[in-house]
């Protein structure tokens, strides 16, 4: 039987298509033309013998054997960098000092630093976990190297947008749910002040002319899911490092979304600093609702 070999770069213009919803924005990506794409698609689907995506409207979707090969793809494409980025950087060493919100530090910071270790075993990494306010404290006072973050209105000296993440509602299991909606006033979980995220969610049900209070108030995420869990009330996050128990609600008041930025302490950071930071980048394309 005949054995298939993927070309990477077809699979790294497929993935990044699907991943941004739209193929123009992909050849943009990958630094193709459109019709460069259109012919990779098209062998693509000639290697696996059938279609992998389908006409959706005006756009396109994945066909069931599209979603298993992305899955693959995506994994095929993660091992090829992570391969590159350890022959390139076989020599690096030091200390890279990072630090990052709550929302990913259970699922983004691990598989990070797996990836980032392996490909350089000789860098030392220190990461701190805490809120937005110190953390641009961290990276301006130069504490720390590399910095993942909301747009909080007030940049760093160094920093790029990494994507925008729309905030959601988010409630335990639906009968619980059902539950709050119909306490009144509506019952909220919330990072204790300042937090743009509280104030999201106060001036969005403000606006909606609906009464609401604190029902609780604490300082780290761990806290917030668990009282949400709980059923002492709704909270506003993003999708990012959403339990699975927990679910984003529908027919609420609409919320703004939000900036992510990766911040530098210095304006030419070391080689270390930079190749964590192409790995977080990386990463983070893979965060659900990113835009």
């Amino acid at each position: 039987m005949h054995k298939i070999s993927f070309d990477l770069d077809v699979l790294r213009s497929f993935v990044t298509g699907v991943e941004l919803g739209s193929f123009a924005q992909a050849a943009e990506r990958v630094g193709r033309s459109t019709s460069a794409i259109s012919a990779q698609l098209k062998k693509l689907e000639e290697q696996v013998g059938v279609p992998v995506l389908r006409k959706a409207g005006r756009g396109m979707a994945l066909t069931p054997t599209g979603e298993i090969l992305l899955g693959y793809a995506r994994r095929l494409l993660a091992l090829n960098d992570e391969a590159a980025a350890a022959v390139r950087g076989a020599d690096l060493a030091g200390v890279v000092r990072i630090g990052l919100q709550e929302d990913f530090a259970e699922h983004l910071l691990p598989s990070i630093l797996g990836s980032f270790t392996r490909a350089h075993p000789q860098v030392q990494i220190e990461a701190r976990v805490t809120r937005n306010a110190q953390l641009l404290e961290l990276i301006r006072s130069n504490q720390i190297d590399i910095a993942l973050s909301w747009d909080a209105g007030a940049a760093s000296a160094y920093c790029e947008q990494l994507g925008v993440l729309p905030m959601c509602w988010i409630g335990p299991a639906e009968h619980a749910t059902a539950a709050l909606a119909n306490t009144q006033p509506l019952p909220l979980v919330l990072f204790e002040s300042p937090c743009l995220m509280r104030s999201a969610a106060t001036q969005a049900l403000d606006q909606a002319g609906q009464v609401w209070r604190v029902a609780f108030s604490g300082g780290s995420l761990n806290a917030l899911w668990a009282a949400v869990s709980a059923g002492l009330g709704i909270t506003v996050r993003t999708r990012a490092g959403l339990p699975a128990h927990l679910r984003v609600l529908q027919d609420m008041p609409a919320l703004p979304s939000i900036a992510l930025l990766m911040h530098r302490a210095e304006a030419v950071p070391t080689p270390a600093v930079r190749a964590l930071g192409e790995i977080i980048a990386e990463h983070l394309r893979e965060l659900p609702g990113r835009a």
